[in-house]
């Protein structure tokens, strides 16, 4: 494409040389349609950049929102999810805790009463009365009796006691027995009641100093004495435990779990009962356990907005992160998205201005990303361009030049051949037979230099060239040097740059050998899919200062003292086949040189054009 602009150009630029009133035409119609380009391409591509703006900013919300809702939204489940499953277990676990310590309190009352009831089965304690006792011996059992119950008595126990039929009772003398009579659950035990009473939780009020607002709170049993074989018969024994820290445990779990607690006894009596008003619901969560002691019911209920109070915290928390972070992507992606199309845009209207011909047009170079190297890119293509229409502007005119100078310098080819072969014929004629073959492979030689319609040629016709340079040598200095080619004939069909072995041999003859003296190797070889050719001697070799300017276009050589036709012939191979491609030169002074090439396969196709493999 670029080859064809140039060749456009070029021929644009013959035309305005041979019309002075066509080159102004072309001008000036030129800026009238690069006027209207320029309008027409400002409006299309303003509006383009304007909603690459929104299309950058959608994409960027896009691919930061989904991520970001997602993320929120595993994060907002996975959470709820652990959270109301551990606040689930942790309420199983406090009505757990809650079970344990009041069977241990109704355990030990109940060890406690069997103790007293296994006592009053023995027959020696059948002389304990429902009197004051008299005798000697009814004071020792009752004083025997009470310092048994008082053994019984631990830290929590507050009393106990053992009520007779008739009002006296047995145990410490601080019990009020009128008093009983305020304690709830034992105005409603009745005489019936042949098992154990749990009489739940009330004031301690019933002391002989105590008034019905005093006392501490205390957890009761009634057990009546129905052995008719044991002492005491029709009496009741009462044990009361201090349950101040159990209901305290009942207020923590309260206050904590914010549940309402609900204890009943399987007749459905109240034992206990959290303060504040409650109204269940079929949505509530429900924590149960079951007294083993005395099958109290122990219900924990917690509304399920309650529940799910964490869960919705949570919830919240995460839309308003989400909806913060939502307008700090928006925030960043709009200053990104506008920093980015800004520097386009410019790269734009920089790209115009350099169309309608402005090239000393330049784009800063704001960093190091991709569109620095792209700016970087188009400032040295704005350079090149630059510099090409200046090497274009002297080509033409050195061309012009050389056009006007080959029509004085112009030999027929023809006219040279048909001398040549008239003084081979001469030396023939007069027996000159020497000069005769120099002429002919010098005829052979020029023949293949002075075509120049073809600058690839098969391998196999340079080859033949060199030999009949080879035979001129040969004549020359007779059979001193030796040749050894080794080259299938299958790859003699693969192209190679026109002329570019025979300087390579000149050099040998003319640097190398001395009285043309010595061996030339040439090896062609197939690798696979480029040739590698290998052409060495033994002669002289180049010296290590020569051999490292050798091959560099910038060095100046000064005429007829060799390596013009080495760098020629490399530069030959990098323009046809490309810059990786050329001469390797390998030689050490004393011992000889040695050139490699590779290039790739190419050879011509039955149409005429040169076909890669």
């Amino acid at each position: 494409m670029h080859g064809w602009k140039i060749h456009c150009s070029l021929k644009v630029f013959h035309a305005t040389l041979k019309s002075k009133i066509f080159q102004r035409s072309w001008k000036e119609g030129a800026i009238i349609k690069g006027y209207l380009h320029k309008r027409f391409n400002f409006r299309l591509l303003s509006s383009y950049y304007r909603s690459m703006l929104t299309k950058l900013l959608f994409c960027f919300l896009i691919v930061t929102i989904i991520p970001l809702l997602s993320l929120g939204a595993l994060s907002y489940y996975q959470s709820a999810k652990v959270i109301n499953s551990q606040f689930g277990k942790y309420g199983e676990n406090a009505v757990a805790q809650l079970e344990q310590q009041m069977s241990s309190y109704l355990n030990r009352m109940n060890q406690t009463t069997e103790t007293v009831y296994s006592y009053l089965l023995d027959p020696a304690r059948v002389d304990l009365g429902d009197q004051v006792p008299t005798t000697y011996k009814e004071i020792m059992d009752k004083n025997d009796f009470e310092v048994l119950l008082k053994a019984l008595k631990t830290d929590r126990t507050t009393g106990i006691y053992i009520i007779t039929s008739s009002g006296y009772y047995y145990g410490e003398n601080n019990l009020d027995v009128s008093k009983l009579s305020h304690i709830p659950a034992w105005q409603s035990m009745s005489e019936a009641n042949k098992g154990k009473y749990w009489l739940g939780f009330y004031a301690q009020n019933h002391g002989m100093k105590e008034t019905d607002d005093s006392g501490m709170t205390v957890l009761g049993l009634a057990v009546p004495i129905n052995n008719p074989y044991g002492a005491l018969r029709g009496s009741k024994i009462l044990i009361e435990e201090n349950a101040e820290d159990l209901l305290h445990m009942f207020r923590l779990f309260e206050n904590d779990t914010k549940a309402h607690l609900r204890i009943a006894d399987p007749s459905g009596r109240i034992i206990y009962e959290t303060a504040a008003a409650f109204t269940p619901q079929t949505s509530d969560i429900v924590w149960n356990k079951t007294l083993a002691a005395n099958q109290w019911t122990i219900e924990a209920r917690l509304p399920a907005q309650s529940f799910y109070r964490s869960s919705s915290i949570i919830r919240s928390n995460t839309i308003m992160v989400a909806v913060a972070s939502c307008l700090l992507a928006f925030g960043l992606a709009y200053l990104f998205s506008t920093r980015l199309t800004a520097r386009i845009r410019r790269l734009k209207d920089a790209m115009q201005k350099v169309s309608f011909g402005k090239l000393h047009t330049r784009t800063p170079v704001e960093a190091k990303d991709e569109l620095g190297i792209l700016d970087t890119s188009f400032n040295n293509m704005v350079g090149g361009i630059q510099t090409l229409i200046s090497e274009v502007e002297s080509s033409e005119r050195l061309k012009k030049e050389a056009e006007l100078k080959a029509f004085h310098y112009q030999i027929n080819p023809h006219l040279l051949f048909n001398t040549l072969n008239s003084i081979q014929w001469k030396a023939r004629l007069q027996g000159a037979e020497d000069i005769r073959q120099m002429l002919y492979h010098l005829t052979m030689v020029l023949e293949g230099n002075l075509d120049i319609s073809q600058e690839l040629i098969p391998l196999g016709r340079e080859l033949r060239m060199i030999e009949h340079f080879l035979k001129i040598q040969e004549i020359r200095y007779g059979p001193v040097f030796e040749y050894e080619l080794a080259c299938d004939k299958m790859l003699e069909r693969y192209l190679i740059p026109r002329m570019t072995l025979q300087p390579l041999f000149e050099n040998i003859f003319f640097h190398g050998f001395e009285d043309g003296e010595g061996v030339i190797r040439l090896t062609v070889r197939d690798e696979g899919t480029y040739l590698r050719l290998t052409l060495s001697d033994n002669g002289a070799g180049i010296p290590a200062e020569k051999l490292n300017q050798l091959l560099r276009p910038s060095e100046k050589k000064r005429k007829g003292r060799g390596g013009l036709g080495v760098q020629n012939a490399d530069q030959k191979f990098k323009l046809h086949f490309g810059l990786q491609h050329g001469l390797t030169v390998q030689s050490i002074q004393g011992e000889g040189t040695t050139i490699i090439i590779e290039w790739p396969k190419k050879e011509e196709s039955p149409h005429g054009n040169n076909q890669d493999h």
